[in-house]
């Protein structure tokens, strides 16, 4: 991912939370780190690569984060690019592993602690990810991702909060 793809990431996640300074932990390959001093959280994030002739509604990203505070490590959310059709199954497939997340509109979370960990295992060992669900309008949201950089990404989102 180059820079200007992971700039539209953060803009993208900085709409769906209130504006805070954000510190760059660093960008390797698809893969940014970034950390919320002031909340705190750290977080991973990726943006979902270009599908030709694919509409979205929003701009797709992933991101695992950690709350210290709230005693959150590694959640993973899904911004889908269509919303999900209620009660639709989404899944995540990365290699020949595959999970459930469960949707809420435009935006999709593992079930438990245990899947976020199960997940977060298939990224660092992965080399691309596909996001799928039914949308509202009928038709297959197909978000795909590419995983080089995912593992960097995520030891340094963990270490901008290993401290707080």
């Amino acid at each position: 991912m180059n820079r200007a793809r992971l700039g539209l990431a953060v803009a993208a996640l900085a709409l769906a939370s209130p504006a805070l300074a954000r510190d760059r932990l660093g960008v390797w390959n698809d893969w940014g780190a970034f950390r919320d001093a002031g909340v705190p959280r750290c977080y991973a994030i990726a943006m979902a690569s270009a599908q030709p002739g694919q509409s979205r509604t929003t701009q797709p990203y992933i991101t695992v984060a950690n709350w210290p505070r709230r005693g959150v490590h590694g959640e993973v959310h899904a911004r889908l690019s269509r919303p999900a059709a209620r009660a639709a199954p989404v899944a995540i497939t990365i290699g020949r592993a595959r999970f459930a997340l469960i949707a809420a509109g435009i935006d999709a979370w593992s079930a438990d602690r245990q899947s976020d960990a199960a997940i977060i295992a298939a990224l660092r060992n992965g080399s691309d990810m596909v996001i799928t669900v039914r949308g509202d309008d009928g038709r297959t949201v197909r978000d795909s991702y590419r995983l080089s950089g995912a593992a960097s990404a995520l030891d340094a989102a963990n270490l901008g909060c290993a401290s707080r």
